[in-house]
């Protein structure tokens, strides 16, 4: 490496790129071990601390369809009621952007999408798989329409073939989506494959101002590295969660990713705060984190759900009948 570029890459990690943004989803990726059942006290303080640490996004959870999940199953953050949310956030002063997630064909957007006026959020995200897309586009464009900004979050890209890929994103960026999200579902992609797909949605995105993103999965710990891989590759906006707090193996952790980042505006401290109040007594009752079960569903680029349940059963270490029986899937 020349100096010139040695002095480039020094300047680059000393200074920072202030477009970079945060979003954390730890009620959102977090209610999907419980079923949504956070009580408002726990909502209120992860929200109070995305606040105190100069976020720019607090995701509340789904806006799901109560004709097919039941309220009587599903705690609020399953359907982020208008009151519920307001409930929370109060008045807080300067505080993050309002996100919701929304699964196309899960979702009643038509009618829960309230005009942007009548609403406290600010952004929708708009999950789905390849095959859900003419589905996704129509959500992007009903929340864009009513004054949201509108994600498209394509999921499970580890499974999606490439020209399926490029098709998908040629029609995102011609799209009314503010961004799209590359999302590591399985935990099962490289640091050489986080690169290469940020770059593929960086350059479909060119000449288009949208932003490109970055959702990971710690199946295989890489959460983190491959969130900074991202970032290198060109994203712009990252997901992060509260100690790693989602759904199996959880999510690239909060407190790491700001500890990365030198933008003066996020603050490391309120979240090791909330962490240590919060999220180490929250570990004696929910399971969530690295352990081998999800390191063998993501080498295997399956979803997590078989470890999920292998976590639950009676044997929840017995990893190699769990290698067994997920590579006798395979043959």
């Amino acid at each position: 490496m020349s100096s010139e570029n040695t002095e480039d890459s020094n300047a680059r990690w000393v200074a920072y790129r202030p477009e970079i943004q945060i979003l954390d989803c730890t009620i959102r990726d977090g209610g999907l071990i419980n079923d949504h059942h956070f009580d408002d006290d726990f909502a209120r303080t992860v929200y109070r601390t995305g606040v105190a640490a100069g976020v720019d996004y607090v995701e509340f959870g789904y806006k799901a369809s109560k004709r097919i999940f039941s309220p009587d199953t599903y705690g609020k953050w399953k359907f982020c009621n208008e009151d519920d949310i307001r409930r929370i956030i109060e008045d807080e002063p300067g505080g993050p952007k309002i996100t919701v997630m929304a699964d196309a064909e899960r979702t009643d957007y038509k009618e829960d999408f309230l005009p942007r006026e009548q609403s406290v959020v600010d952004c929708y995200r708009i999950a789905c798989y390849i095959h859900q897309i003419p589905t996704a586009l129509d959500m992007v464009k009903d929340a864009h329409d009513k004054g949201y900004e509108a994600m498209l979050q394509l999921m499970a890209v580890s499974t999606v073939n490439m020209p399926d890929l490029e098709q998908a994103l040629a029609l995102a960026a011609e799209s009314q989506a503010a961004g799209v999200y590359l999302v590591d579902s399985f935990g099962s992609l490289y640091s050489e494959q986080v690169r290469n797909f940020t770059k593929l949605y960086v350059k479909a995105m060119e000449g288009t101002d949208k932003v490109v993103g970055f959702h990971g999965h710690n199946n295989q710990q890489l959460a983190f590295a491959n969130t900074v891989e991202a970032i290198v590759a060109g994203a712009n906006r990252l997901d992060g969660t509260l100690n790693g707090i989602g759904r199996g193996a959880g999510n690239c952790p909060l407190e790491l990713l700001i500890g990365f980042l030198h933008n003066p505006k996020f603050r490391l401290r309120p979240v090791l705060q909330t962490v240590q109040d919060v999220f180490l007594p929250l570990k004696q009752e929910l399971d969530w984190g690295y352990s081998i079960p999800y390191a063998i569903t993501g080498k295997l680029n399956q979803h997590p759900r078989a470890a999920i349940a292998m976590r639950a059963s009676e044997a929840p270490d017995d990893y190699v009948s769990f290698y067994d029986a997920m590579t006798q899937e395979e043959s």
